[in-house]
């Protein structure tokens, strides 16, 4: 599969460099380079969208957070929080080539019982996902688009 795959976000212009042959990008957030896998491509495209186009704040979210579900480490790929500091967005972010299924709503539901968000996205670059989460009835409900930070606050 193509690293560099044209997704359903916006372009932006990442800072890309190959060395011995693997391709990095620079993580604005984290300022470090990665290496780029398909994830990678749809994690840093998501943020940038999150920021350029949603108006979330650099400084309010977080990559790639430890959790533990079910006494197992798992990683979250975005969390975005409000300027109290409370968690109002959970990201999950998959490679282009894998169907957004149940499986992956249940495994982003199972990371929200630590986080407690009330807002969900999912994405595979291609697709996109957005959900309401009532945490006290554990149901969520499908939205058309992620709202702006603005509107969360």
């Amino acid at each position: 599969m193509d690293l560099l795959q044209p997704l359903n976000l916006p372009p932006y212009p990442f800072r890309l460099n190959e060395e011995e042959g693997r391709l990095y990008i620079f993580d604005e957030l984290r300022k470090k380079k990665l290496l780029l896998t398909p994830e990678e491509w749809v994690r840093q495209h998501f943020v940038q969208y999150l920021i350029t186009e949603k108006g979330y704040p650099k400084m309010l979210i977080k990559l790639e957070g430890g959790l533990r579900v079910n006494h197992m480490p798992r990683r979250t790929d975005i969390v975005i929080h409000n300027r109290n500091g409370e968690k109002i967005l959970l990201v999950e972010c998959k490679a282009p080539g894998v169907t957004i299924t149940q499986k992956v709503f249940d495994q982003v539901a199972r990371y929200n019982t630590v986080h407690q968000v009330p807002l969900m996205a999912v994405s595979n670059g291609l697709q996109h996902y957005y959900c309401k989460i009532n945490v006290s009835s554990k149901t969520y409900t499908f939205i058309e688009d992620l709202p702006a930070y603005q509107a969360t606050v």
